[in-house]
């Protein structure tokens, strides 16, 4: 479904862009010939500013302008030193040599149905496209009254400060019934291919069983009106449109082959993967799953396991379960929210898990490994955060276990904390809902 029409001269160009994808991924270097591009690269990245030390600083960078003015995520498309900030609002804004830039690069207030923070909904994830330096295409996921959405749009020919707002294209739109619990995160892999991350639907417990929902046409799915596309991490190929979708499906998730569940599903059993990524260095997943009433979990998924196996995708339990412990709403004592089993068999545990009551936590920020060039003492530190209890986090994963070890870091400022992310160069950012952006840093 088209947002509005893209000039016919536009779409011959953008079709014979580049689309060789095997090296690309979060953070990689796009491909594509540059005499058939319709985009120019962006300011190269800076050279790297080398600082010794392995202790840990948080450096407010600017604030945002606006009411609300709330900042999500900071990202950059691949080898672009600019910065861009998603907005809840709907507005995309570009830092570049630590300035805010005074107009937006895309405003979407016309098609989010945004809310002030903490209100889940609005313009949630952002993605640039691995051969975005080519084909200048990047993407979105955005809430409406009844559904989540992801659309692709196309930065403007001739202004790479400026996004084409007629150019967006709905490219999956997902049933969502309820306000809250919407994920949002979307990430290219260095498979090239788009993982979009989707709560359960929202309200509480899970009412229409969409944690373990896989099939839309199974009678127990039917029954409780579920969406299995929710409570999932989904992976779609936005590069080659098949069988009447926007999108193909990639040939390595669980249910490519369809039948016993929706193709687009590569991990299931998630009650709000709000913030998620990939380590750069090695591929693995890391997810930041946030509980209901009682605990925050971290999941990590080594690269070769995220696949799943045919028919078996990676479940991590939800609604069967909270964290480690099964899910008993409303007094209930037996089959873990009417799933029909409190069995862990098959179940993938976290890592890392906080209890609300003693813990104080509320809403786990999952975040990234530390794969930058300018804090060495840094490198392969994995930080993530809680939005109730403001505490940045340095955890190192260790395979064999597997385990975390994990270390609170001290004198942190920063309150409302909404996303932790890399740039282009790997240097990593927090956002709050205050629209402040915080810089990650190293001291000695």
């Amino acid at each position: 479904m088209r947002l509005l029409a893209i000039p016919l001269a536009l779409v011959f160009i953008a079709a014979a862009c580049g689309g060789d994808h095997a090296n690309s991924g979060d953070g990689g270097n796009g491909g594509g010939d540059s005499a058939q591009c319709i985009n120019v690269p962006g300011p190269a990245l800076p050279a790297p500013n080398v600082q010794l030390g392995s202790n840990v600083k948080v450096t407010k960078l600017l604030t945002l302008d606006g009411n609300p003015a709330s900042a999500l995520l900071v990202t950059a498309p691949p080898g672009d030193g600019r910065l861009f900030v998603l907005q809840q609002s709907g507005e995309i804004r570009i830092i570049e040599d630590g300035q805010l830039k005074a107009t937006p690069f895309l405003s979407l207030d016309n098609v989010v149905l945004a809310e002030a923070p903490p209100g889940e909904r609005g313009l949630l994830g952002l993605a640039f496209d691995p051969d975005y330096a080519c084909n200048g295409q990047f993407f979105v996921f955005y809430t409406t009254s009844n559904a989540d959405v992801v659309a692709r749009y196309t930065v403007s020919q001739g202004d790479i400060d400026k996004a084409d707002p007629t150019s967006g294209e709905v490219i999956l739109s997902v049933p969502d019934p309820f306000e809250n619990h919407n994920g949002g995160m979307l990430e290219f892999g260095d498979d090239g291919y788009l993982y979009i991350s989707i709560g359960d639907g929202g309200y509480m417990d899970d009412p229409r069983l969409n944690g373990q929902a896989i099939l839309r046409t199974d009678p127990t799915c039917v029954a409780n009106q579920c969406e299995p596309l929710l409570a999932k991490i989904l992976r779609i190929d936005v590069h080659r449109a098949a069988n009447g979708k926007m999108y193909g499906i990639p040939s390595n998730n669980p249910y490519a082959t369809g039948g016993m569940g929706e193709p687009e599903i590569l991990i299931r059993g998630l009650r709000n993967p709000w913030r998620w990524s990939f380590d750069r260095g090695t591929g693995d997943m890391y997810i930041g799953d946030v509980g209901q009433n009682t605990y925050e979990e971290l999941d990590v998924i080594p690269k070769a396991q995220i696949d799943g196996a045919p028919n078996a995708p990676v479940n991590m339990g939800w609604s069967i379960r909270e964290g480690l412990h099964p899910f008993l709403p409303n007094g209930a004592t037996t089959n873990c929210n009417g799933n029909g089993t409190c069995a862990t068999t098959g179940l993938t545990d976290p890592l890392f898990e906080r209890d609300h009551a003693n813990d104080n936590w509320k809403a786990i920020i999952g975040g990234q490994v530390y794969r930058g060039q300018n804090y060495p003492g840094l490198v392969g530190n994995y930080y993530f955060t809680d939005y109730n209890s403001n505490q940045l986090v340095q955890a190192t994963y260790a395979a064999m276990g597997p385990s975390l070890s994990s270390t609170i870091i001290a004198g942190t400022t920063f309150t409302g904390p909404s996303s932790l992310h890399a740039d282009a160069a790997g240097e990593l950012y927090i956002t709050d809902i205050h629209g402040n952006i915080w810089q990650i840093q190293a001291t000695p």
